[in-house]
């Protein structure tokens, strides 16, 4: 009995507690998405790239201020077009020396190793889109190192709200894929490092339109 009555306090702020239990302002709901033009929040949109290293483990690095549009209707989501471009030049790995390497220029003038010293931007332009409830294959063309391959990414709504810093209706979704890089002609090291590069992509939109 002494222990139910120590226990009564607790019980009766139960609901207190759950009252006052923060929400979070994204939910994977896609009823909260409303139609038309968004673009990406660049500073929390990331295109993390992974690699085997030796084949002992995976090195990995991350492109990050990606820019563009996502045109959407929630009621047509086949018909959504999204076009991304990635500032090569901004990329970072977790050790100076190998980002520096990777935008160095080639020795003695000739190919660089990785992406050069002024590297193109990368971009990715929807062509297709296939969705089947809170997933999608997405189709397009992803131009990187001046070489245009098609690609597939697979993508996975992730969440809608508004930002509650600056009231903006935002989106958010996630997306894989696998590129082989000596196709953009990104050679250098192949086979010790892999030529196989897995992209894992997160991406946040704000409504423009």
């Amino acid at each position: 009995m002494r222990k139910f009555l120590l226990a009564l306090p607790l019980l009766a702020a139960l609901p207190l507690m759950a009252q006052s239990a923060p929400q979070l302002p994204g939910v994977a709901d896609i009823s909260r998405v409303a139609a038309g033009t968004y673009k990406t929040d660049p500073s929390h949109t990331l295109i993390g790239w992974r690699v085997s290293h030796f084949g002992f483990n995976d090195y990995f690095g991350i492109f990050g201020d990606a820019t563009g549009t996502l045109n959407i209707d929630p009621a047509k989501p086949n018909a959504a077009k999204v076009d991304i471009t990635i500032p090569v030049g901004k990329l970072t790995t977790a050790n100076a020396g190998l980002t520096g390497h990777m935008l160095s220029p080639g020795k003695n003038g000739g190919k660089a190793d990785f992406f050069g010293a002024a590297p193109a931007d990368a971009k990715f332009v929807s062509t297709k889109v296939e969705a089947s409830g809170m997933t999608a294959k997405i189709t397009g063309d992803l131009t990187l190192n001046g070489v245009t391959k098609p690609v597939v990414l697979d993508a996975k709504f992730s969440g809608a709200g508004n930002n509650p810093f600056n009231k903006k209706a935002t989106i958010g979704f996630h997306a894989t894929t696998t590129i082989k890089r000596s196709e953009f002609g990104v050679s250098y090291g192949i086979p010790v490092i892999s030529d196989d590069v897995v992209l894992d992509i997160s991406v946040a939109f704000e409504k423009a339109s």
